[in-house]
């Protein structure tokens, strides 16, 4: 174990110059609010020669975007997105509520559009979170949420699902409500309920885009046909699931549904929850009491020190091309036109280097050497316990 340990701190030394240089950067246009909210389109037209510009904290511009689902219900957005979950939950001690109202705040001046919550985060906290942060961005930025948990009286309801008509709509509103929007961009159903027929969770949702509540519909963590017959009832703009390059699996049966059937796919934990960024050792704890990663078996202490082996890898391949690990998993990812991962982060220096990573130039027989320098590593540990295994990948 010390030998990996060791073995990463060249790039973690890296990260941390990355991470004091833009805090150097960072800390006069923080002060400032949200002065200049409008001069981000402005700011893309005068880069538009070039894949990205640059803003008033010299960070990168991101100009790319990318288009989820087809039709109708096709949806234009940043190639690269931002998952909010961890700005209040599930991630350990959460930063100052104004610092992560402010970090938000950057990556929308940053150019990225697509940012993505759920009711049952916090519950309900996040959703008021985003809501505040990107208020003064309405018609330039889409917010994406989710229900199908089980919540009373602000209280999730462990292991419980609810995806009844009556529910969905009552989420809905609520939703809106906390989001401080007229209509939800992308409403998913967070995870599939046996209770209710995913065609009636289609037509509800369908129901609430005719009505402007609502405009377009997505699934999470589901199977192939499971996302047919949701999209007989009412076109799925997107899906969520899992993947990086230690889950893999939607290659299999998911990835050729949503390419014959025109949908997009928007990869949650990106970065698997962090420690393909290169910033955990095998001796990183997760007890604060807001982490689930110290419920997830990949991240019980004897599967991480054996699962930091992927991390070497990244790094011995992104050294030599001036990367970081963390960038060599986001652009592995991008190589696909109709997917838009959605990392999170609390640091403005990692939102910096995630919207550099969809610049980046690796040739496609590059990524075919990482990928068999990943194939005789063996990932310890299942992603989910149990409990959370059985609501997930449903047919």
């Amino acid at each position: 174990m010390n030998s990996v340990k060791e073995r990463m701190v060249p790039d973690m030394r890296r990260r941390s110059v990355l991470r004091a240089a833009a805090a150097l950067m960072a800390a006069p246009a923080l002060a400032g609010g949200v002065a200049g909210a409008g001069t981000v389109a402005e700011r893309r037209g005068a880069s538009a020669g070039g894949s990205e510009g640059k803003g008033s904290l010299d960070l990168p511009l991101l100009t790319r975007r990318r288009t989820l689902g087809s039709g109708r219900f096709s949806m234009e957005v940043s190639a690269l997105g931002f998952g909010a979950m961890g700005a209040n939950y599930n991630r350990g001690v959460s930063p100052d509520r104004n610092a992560m109202i402010r970090l938000l705040r950057q990556a929308a001046e940053h150019g990225v559009t697509l940012f993505d919550t759920a009711q049952a985060y916090g519950p309900l906290t996040n959703e008021e979170l985003v809501g505040e942060a990107l208020a003064p961005y309405r018609g330039k930025v889409a917010i994406s949420t989710k229900f199908g948990h089980r919540i009373v009286n602000g209280v999730y309801q462990a292991g419980k699902l609810d995806s009844r008509p009556e529910n969905i709509r009552r989420v809905a509103e609520a939703s809106l409500k906390r989001l401080k929007v007229d209509a939800i961009e992308l409403f998913y159903q967070h995870r599939f309920d046996p209770e209710v027929p995913v065609e009636d969770v289609a037509g509800t949702v369908g129901d609430l885009i005719r009505e402007g509540k609502v405009r377009r519909f997505g699934l999470c963590e589901v199977g192939p046909e499971t996302i047919r017959r949701a999209h007989a009832e009412q076109p799925v703009t997107a899906v969520q699931s899992e993947y990086h390059l230690m889950w893999r699996e939607p290659e299999k049966d998911i990835f050729p549904v949503l390419e014959e059937l025109g949908i997009g796919f928007v990869p949650y934990s990106p970065l698997n929850r962090g420690l393909l960024g290169g910033d955990m050792t095998p001796y990183t704890r997760f007890d604060s009491g807001n982490d689930n990663r110290d419920t997830l078996p990949r991240f019980a202490p004897e599967a991480l020190a054996k699962n930091l082996m992927i991390v070497e890898i990244l790094n011995r391949f992104g050294r030599p091309r001036g990367i970081t690990g963390a960038q060599v998993a986001l652009g592995w990812l991008l190589r696909r036109d109709w997917i838009v991962p959605i990392p999170g982060t609390t640091s403005l220096s990692h939102l910096e280097e995630n919207i550099r990573a969809v610049s980046l130039a690796v040739r496609s027989e590059e990524w075919k050497e990482l990928e068999d320098a990943l194939a005789g590593v063996t990932i310890v540990g299942e992603r989910y316990p149990l409990e959370q295994q059985r609501q997930i990948w449903k047919n």
